[in-house]
């Protein structure tokens, strides 16, 4: 078994080394630096993760190191459906897009890509497997991104950002949510994933996507609570929706409202009891 310890205390982590030392047989691997195909690389301002080698391997897998980079991972207006032409070799896309996965771990960038081509690994066609192709070409022009985290003086607020399409699948016509929640300056949590009801109007899409992200703002509250990191203020949740607002503080349920009558309660009562808060941004933003 591998323990990371980190922390901005260097004589408490030491402390907590050495009892770790007197109760279990262990070794000192040193600073950290590449476990499990994440790289870290210390800055002058904190700490670098970036999956560089992996990154590389999965573009040399796909015979793709040489290729022409792209600047998006995905066509704006594309949207990929279950028909067209079989792809032939369904081990290769399931390995491309399995490592694509993993690569989402320091890559967000890539999430709602890698979101779209996974829906299809029962039976992929030749435009998802192109589709896959952009993707790597795009990590290929975009090899050093990774995520920076920084220490702050003071506890940053939470901060989450909620979107949705709407019924942007062709053949479901499910939505897509997504949010990303940030520790003061750094990215701790991000999602995209389809929804598992067909919403029946935009302010539906973005209010399922608004409550799906308010979860995960409250798990993260008491995940810091119990790591005893103080929160000076109540999490807040941006979104460009003032329908989905106004629901969320206002929770009058109509016939136009009644299917998600649960999603309007449990983020009402999340508003009411103080413990997080809603704001709207534009879209443009």
């Amino acid at each position: 078994m591998i323990l990371l310890l980190r922390g901005n205390n260097p004589s408490l982590l030491d402390s907590f080394a050495h009892k770790l030392h007197s109760e279990f047989a262990n070794k000192d691997l040193g600073s950290l630096n590449y476990f499990l195909g994440l790289e870290a690389t210390p800055t002058d301002d904190g700490l670098f993760l970036s999956q560089l080698k992996y990154a590389r391997d999965i573009l040399t897998r796909a015979h793709l190191l040489d290729s022409k980079p792209v600047h998006t991972p995905l066509v704006v207006s594309q949207h990929l459906s279950s028909t067209g032409q079989s792809f032939s070799d369904h081990t290769l896309y399931h390995s491309l897009v399995g490592s694509l996965q993993y690569l989402t771990i320091t890559r967000p960038d890539i999430a709602h890509a890698v979101n779209s081509v996974s829906r299809f690994l029962h039976s992929p066609t030749v435009d998802h497997f192109l589709a896959v192709k952009r993707i790597l070409r795009y990590v290929k022009g975009t090899l050093h991104y990774g995520l920076t985290f920084r220490p702050s003086a003071s506890p940053g607020s939470l901060v989450a950002y909620s979107d949705a399409d709407w019924a942007g699948c062709p053949d479901t016509r499910r939505s897509t949510s997504g949010y990303s929640i940030y520790l003061g300056d750094n990215l701790v949590s991000w999602s995209a994933k389809k929804q598992p009801t067909v919403s029946r109007s935009s302010c539906e899409s973005e209010y399922r996507a608004l409550a799906l992200t308010a979860a995960e703002l409250l798990w993260l509250t008491h995940l810091l609570r119990d790591l005893q990191v103080p929160i000076p203020k109540r999490p807040l949740l941006l979104c460009d929706n003032k329908s989905t607002l106004f629901l969320s503080s206002k929770p009058i349920v109509h016939k136009r409202a009644k299917h998600v009558e649960l999603d309007i309660h449990f983020l009402h009562e999340l508003v009411l009891a103080g413990k997080i808060r809603t704001q709207y941004v534009p879209s443009h933003l």
